[in-house]
């Protein structure tokens, strides 16, 4: 059994300070929804855990979700369904809202916030694709103030985000997509039902007035060690008209590109069909949408 201490944090600051005093030996729970598994569980990972520090009743400083001129700011304890339900994102960024709709069941996207989801550095978070198709910031917050960086230099590797030791993760920031664009999430995962994604896309598609593309975002998840967009298969689709073949080719690009960087793996046989299925299908239903 693990033994800690838990401490309800009262302002930002308070959580930077209990973080420094315990030197990488406390956890911050959010929603709770993995980390108390875990140590239910006994996961080594928590073997020094001294203790637990709650982030949940800082919800005024971390929950929400506001449009401040063309960003959209998203606080880390927002919740699953918070985006689901957001009229902003569904206004702006549907496929954030589409893919947090994903997330287990009811229950889980309820209490599980896009902080810990990100935070857990997990290739298979299903929110972790659109932001990286939309380029997300995140603001880090820490005793020696604030800090901002791209979301795909914060993941340093699976399980591991750029955090120091009184740091954690406060909101992320991201540009809304230029009118006309549209979005697309794809997830495959084990079963129907509160699977976890083995893989997923996310895709933005704008067509110009001539009917060709003007603007191509491709995110696939868990093909590549650390979350990335595939430029080569944006740079594929742009000034091309849309048709199933050139969806193919996109999706064999972003196949051919996962092998280019980890090589030939015990997987590809199964995830490189997989990958080029689900790029395939994602940018068909968003060229459906732009009719």
């Amino acid at each position: 059994m693990f033994k800690y201490d838990y401490y309800r944090a009262g302002t930002l600051d308070e959580v930077s300070e209990i973080l420094a005093r315990h030197q990488g030996k406390a956890r911050i729970v959010a929603g709770g929804t993995d980390i108390m598994v875990q140590i239910r569980e006994k996961d080594k990972r928590w073997e020094d855990l001294e203790c637990l520090l709650d982030l949940t009743f800082l919800e005024s400083e971390l929950r929400y979700i506001r449009e401040e001129g063309n960003q959209i700011h998203i606080g880390a304890l927002s919740t699953h369904t918070d985006l689901e339900r957001s009229e902003i994102i569904k206004k702006w960024i549907p496929f954030l809202g589409k893919a947090a709709s994903t997330v287990g069941s009811p229950q889980i996207r309820n209490r599980g916030t896009i902080g810990g989801s990100i935070c857990n550095a997990s290739p298979a978070a299903d929110p972790l694709t659109p932001l990286i198709a939309l380029e997300a910031k995140v603001v880090i917050h820490g005793k020696a103030g604030e800090r901002e960086m791209g979301l795909k230099e914060f993941y340093l590797s699976q399980g591991k985000v750029d955090l120091n030791e009184d740091e954690f993760l406060k909101e992320f920031v991201v540009e809304k997509l230029p009118e006309g664009a549209v979005t697309e999430f794809v997830k495959l995962g084990r079963r129907k039902a509160l699977a976890i994604s083995r893989l997923n896309v996310s895709v933005v598609l704008m067509l110009d007035k001539e009917g060709s593309i003007s603007y191509a975002r491709i995110a696939p998840g868990c093909i590549f060690r650390t979350p990335d967009r595939v430029e080569t298969a944006e740079e594929l689709l742009i000034g091309k008209k849309p048709s199933e073949e050139l969806w193919k080719e996109a999706g064999k690009e972003v196949s051919d590109e996962m092998i280019r960087r980890t090589g030939i793996r015990w997987s590809t046989e199964y995830k490189q069909p997989a990958v080029e299925a689900i790029v395939e299908d994602a940018l068909a239903q968003a060229a459906e949408m732009i009719g």
